[in-house]
């Protein structure tokens, strides 16, 4: 199922005249965005990871469970979208050295990136590129930017603002003003197609918040769906963590070089069978090709 959701970012590079879109295939969705404000979370006990025997399947970055404290933040009610993000190229982000980490400067430099590569620039203006087809980036200024985690802190650095850390992400999502917590940003219901954009129901990104009920006890949208979510934290294990060494001793060890980000939520390309609240993903910092939004956080 991961490597089928992996397999669309091959597919998008494609040229478009080596591929036809379905006409079984359901029609983009332009309208119904949430508005951007700032929602504040307040501080507390957030819950990560999972208890082994309390899950029917995890994989072995997901335990043990732990509680840890987040303190009080702010962070953006609904990704940013691409309209925003237009705004942050147009004020010379990607000329601005001073936004940018050393190592990520120079891989922008190194591969000439200048914009998201989900965008094509033509004579025509800015465009977007779908599994399928080009769009007019105006016609999507609403759906939620997809950039790599060097290119979301550049902007979250122009917004004086930051990631949100793996623990920021679960306190605004699975738990409560009154201190319960969730399986779900929407509650205990499993995952279904009102609470969100994935499950491939889409093929494509839809306006950012525009599934209310999925928002999160403390208002924040689309923490679950529509793309994958950049957070601040590197992809390390838990205290306690084991690997899986009789089945997969490489899953996730492999990667605990410093090197990979944790990704939390789900794309339009998860199938709701990875849909859980211990998952994680994770992407190195300069890998530009997967389906991953990201939002700001700042102190209050």
């Amino acid at each position: 199922l991961m490597h089928q959701e992996t397999l669309q970012y091959i597919l998008q590079r494609l040229p478009f005249d080596h591929k036809r879109r379905p006409e079984s295939m359901p029609p983009y969705r332009f309208d119904g965005a949430a508005s951007s404000v700032s929602v504040t979370v307040g501080g507390g006990p957030v819950v990560l990871g999972a208890d082994f025997d309390r899950i029917p399947f995890g994989w072995d970055n997901e335990f043990p469970e732990l509680e840890i404290e987040v303190d009080e933040f702010a962070i953006d009610r609904t990704p940013t979208r691409n309209s925003e993000y237009q705004e942050f190229v147009e004020d010379g982000g990607y000329e601005r050295q001073e936004l940018w980490r050393d190592e990520d400067w120079r891989w922008r430099q190194r591969v000439g990136l200048e914009h998201p590569v989900f965008w094509i620039r033509d004579d025509g203006g800015l465009r977007y590129r779908t599994l399928f087809d080009s769009v007019s980036l105006d016609r999507v200024a609403d759906w939620p930017v997809y950039v790599s985690h060097a290119e979301a802190e550049a902007f979250c650095r122009w917004r004086g603002g930051r990631l949100a850390t793996e623990a920021e992400f679960h306190r605004a999502a699975y738990t409560t003003p009154d201190g319960d917590a969730r399986n779900h940003p929407w509650g205990e219901e499993r995952p279904a197609e009102g609470f969100g954009n994935f499950d491939f129901r889409h093929w494509a990104p839809t306006p950012v918040g525009c599934f209310r009920d999925g928002d999160s006890a403390w208002g924040v949208s689309e923490l679950v769906g529509n793309g994958w979510e950049w957070t601040g934290t590197v992809f390390e294990p838990y205290l306690g963590f084991s690997a899986y060494v009789s089945s997969y001793p490489g899953y996730s060890a492999d990667f605990f070089d410093g090197l990979h980000h944790v990704m939390l939520g789900a794309s339009w390309a998860t199938p709701t069978q990875l849909i859980r609240r211990s998952f994680r993903n994770w992407f190195q910092r300069h890998y530009p090709y997967m389906f991953a939004k990201f939002r700001c956080v700042r102190k209050t």
